[in-house]
C-alpha cells in the first residue's frame, strides 16, 4: 500500500498530467455555479423582503398610521409639483407653516399607492429593510466576520431593530447609515479620498428623505476626531502623517456635507425648525418612540444582547479598539439607551464593529491551545468551518435570486396583490388597531366637521377622508407644538378642564376607542350622543350646538 506521501504525489501527478481545456472546463464551471448559487446575503434579503411584504411582518409594516399623511402628502407634490409650506390636513393648523421634511420620501410612496395601493406602499418598504440588513451582513463577511457568527449577529439586529418596523421614512435612514459608515470605515483603511465623494451625494438625498442625517453628520465628525486623534498621536511619524491627509480629507467631506443639507426646500429653517423640535422637553419626555428603551421587551432584549457581545468583543480581541471604533461604540450604545427608536441604528453599528472582532477571537483562542483536548478541536473546527464558509460564500454570485424576488413582488403589487388566482399581498390597515369600519361609516354622514380622534389615528383619517373629513390631531408632533399636546393629552387622559378644552377643538364628532377612559366618561355626558361603535372605535356626536 502507498504512503500517504506517496498518494498524494499520485495525486498531484494525475491532476498536473489532466489536458489543459479539462483545468479550464473546471474552472468554468466552477465560475458559472458561482454565478448560479445565490449567497448566504442574497438568502437573507429575498426572506426578508418575502417575510415583509407578503409573509407575517406584513400587517406590522402599517402598525403606525403616519404612514397615511406621508402618502396624501407625496400625492399632492405629485399634482401640485409644489412642496407644502403650509399644513393642508388639520382642521387646527390648517394654513400654519408646516415643514413636509420627509418629502422625498413622500413622492416616492404617494407614488405607489396611487399606481398600485397599499401593497406597493409595504414591498418598497420591506425592499429597504430587507437591502439594509443584506448590506450590513455583507460587509460584516467582507471584513473577516465567520459565517455563522455574522448570521447570528444580523438576527439579533433584526430582532432588536423590530420594535419599529413600520412603513415610514426612518427605513431609509437605516440603509443610508449602513451605506455611511462603511465609506467612512473603508476610508480609515485605504486612505483614498475618491470614496468620500460618494458622501455629499448621499447627504442630498438624506436630508430630503428624513431628519436621520444628522447622524451621517455626527459619524463624519466622530471620524474627524478619530483622525485628528492620529494626527497629533499616532507615534510614528508616518503614521501622523496619515492622521494628517485623513483628517484633511475628512474636514473638507464634512464641511461639504454639512452645506449640502441646506438643499432642502426650507434651507436653513429646517435645521431651526429640528433643533427646536428635538430640544422641546415635554414633547420627547411624552411621545413614547423617543423615550428610553423598557428592556422588559424581546427587541430591547436582543439590543441589551447586543451591547453585551460588543463587550465581550472588545475585551476579548487581541486588536486593541481604535479610537473610531471606540467612538462609534459609544454613540451607538449611547442613543440606544437614549430614545428607544435609536435602537435599530445603534445594533446595526455595533454589528458590523462587532462582528470581524468576534470571529478573530474565537480563532485566537482556538488557536491557542489554552482550552481542553476536545474543547480545542471542537473550537477549532467551528473556527475552521465557518471560515470557510465565509470565503466560499463571498465567492457566490447568484444575484439573480435577489432581483428574481424584486421583479416578482413588482408584478404582484401591479396585479392587486395577485400571483395568478392566489391572493400573495393584501396590504391594510388593522381594523382591531384603526377605526376602518368607523371612519366608512362616518364618511357616508352629510355632516363633515372636524374630527377629533387620538394622534394615533390622525393619519388614517388623513389617509382615507382628506380632504371631505378634517382631523383636529394627528402624529405630526412637529406642527402642534408641545402647548397644544399638553391640552390633547388633557382631553386623552380625561384631567381636569378636559371639557373646556376639548370644546377649544371645535369638533363636531369624537372618534375615541371603545375602551378608552374618554369613551367611557362621555357615554355620560348628554351634550354627546353616541353615533356609532363598533369593538374597535367608538363615535360621539356633538347634541347641541
Amino acid at each position: 500500500m502507498p504512503s500517504p506521501e506517496t498518494s498524494s504525489a499520485i495525486r498531484d501527478e494525475r491532476s498536473s498530467s489532466l489536458p489543459a481545456r479539462d483545468v479550464t472546463r473546471r474552472v468554468n464551471n466552477s465560475r458559472w455555479l458561482n454565478f448560479l448559487i445565490p449567497s448566504t446575503a442574497d438568502l437573507i434579503f429575498v426572506l426578508l423582503l418575502g417575510a415583509f411584504a407578503a409573509g407575517p411582518l406584513a400587517q406590522k409594516l402599517l402598525g403606525d398610521a403616519g404612514i397615511g399623511w406621508h402618502i396624501r402628502t407625496g400625492q399632492i407634490i405629485l399634482q401640485t409639483g409644489t412642496v407644502p409650506r403650509v399644513d393642508v390636513f388639520s382642521a387646527t393648523m390648517g394654513g400654519q407653516p408646516w415643514y413636509a421634511w420627509e418629502w422625498l420620501y413622500d413622492i416616492l410612496v404617494g407614488w405607489f399607492e396611487k399606481i398600485a395601493g397599499l401593497n406597493a406602499v409595504v414591498f418598497v418598504n420591506a425592499l429597504v429593510i430587507a437591502a439594509t440588513f443584506a448590506l450590513a451582513f455583507r460587509r460584516m463577511i467582507a471584513r473577516g466576520t465567520g459565517l455563522i457568527v455574522a448570521v447570528v449577529l444580523v438576527l439579533l439586529a433584526v430582532f432588536a431593530s423590530s420594535i419599529h418596523f413600520l412603513a415610514r421614512p426612518h427605513v431609509v435612514s437605516w440603509l443610508l447609515t449602513v451605506v455611511c459608515f462603511e465609506i467612512l470605515r473603508e476610508f480609515e483603511f485605504d486612505t483614498r479620498a475618491a470614496r468620500l465623494l460618494w458622501l455629499p451625494a448621499i447627504m442630498l438625498v438624506w436630508v430630503n428623505v428624513h431628519g436621520g442625517f444628522l447622524v451621517g453628520l455626527v459619524l463624519m465628525g466622530l471620524y474627524l476626531v478619530a483622525a485628528v486623534f492620529q494626527a497629533i498621536l499616532g507615534g510614528s511619524r508616518e503614521l501622523r502623517a496619515i492622521g494628517a491627509r485623513r483628517t484633511k480629507a475628512l474636514a473638507a467631506v464634512s464641511v461639504v456635507c454639512g452645506l449640502v443639507t441646506f438643499s432642502n426646500p426650507y434651507g436653513y429653517r429646517l435645521h431651526e425648525h429640528i433643533y427646536r423640535y428635538l430640544t422641546d422637553r415635554f414633547l420627547m419626555d411624552h411621545i413614547d418612540e423617543f423615550l428610553p428603551p423598557n428592556f422588559h421587551g424581546a427587541a430591547q432584549k436582543c439590543f441589551a444582547l447586543v451591547i453585551l457581545l460588543t463587550i465581550a468583543a472588545a475585551a476579548i480581541s487581541r486588536r486593541k479598539v481604535c479610537v473610531s471604533e471606540l467612538l462609534v461604540i459609544a454613540f451607538a450604545v449611547y442613543s440606544g439607551l437614549y430614545a428607544a427608536r435609536n435602537i435599530p441604528v445603534a445594533s446595526l453599528l455595533l454589528v458590523l464593529i462587532i462582528g470581524p472582532r468576534l470571529s478573530a477571537a474565537i480563532r485566537s483562542v482556538a488557536g491557542e491551545g489554552k482550552l481542553s483536548a476536545s474543547g480545542g478541536r471542537l473550537l477549532a473546527g467551528f473556527a475552521g468551518f465557518e471560515g470557510r464558509m465565509a470565503s466560499q460564500d463571498s465567492a457566490l454570485r447568484g444575484h439573480w435570486l435577489a432581483l428574481a424576488a424584486v421583479l416578482l413582488g413588482m408584478w404582484i403589487c401591479l396585479h392587486t396583490g395577485r400571483l395568478g388566482a392566489t391572493q400573495v399581498m393584501n396590504a391594510s390597515f388593522d381594523a382591531k388597531r384603526f377605526p376602518v369600519q368607523a371612519v366608512a361609516w362616518l364618511e357616508h354622514q352629510p355632516a363633515q366637521g372636524p374630527v377629533f380622534c387620538p394622534d394615533s389615528w390622525g393619519g388614517y383619517l388623513i389617509y382615507r377622508a382628506y380632504p371631505n373629513l378634517k382631523a383636529v390631531v394627528d402624529d405630526r408632533h412637529d406642527l402642534y407644538g408641545s402647548e397644544y399636546f399638553k391640552q390633547y393629552l388633557k382631553i386623552v387622559r380625561v384631567e381636569p378642564g378636559w371639557d373646556e378644552a376639548l370644546a377649544e377643538t371645535r369638533a363636531d364628532w369624537l372618534l375615541l376607542p371603545s375602551q378608552s377612559s374618554a369613551a367611557t366618561l362621555l357615554r355620560q355626558v348628554p351634550t354627546w350622543g353616541i353615533a356609532y361603535s363598533d369593538e374597535t372605535a367608538i363615535i360621539f356626536q356633538r347634541a347641541t350646538k
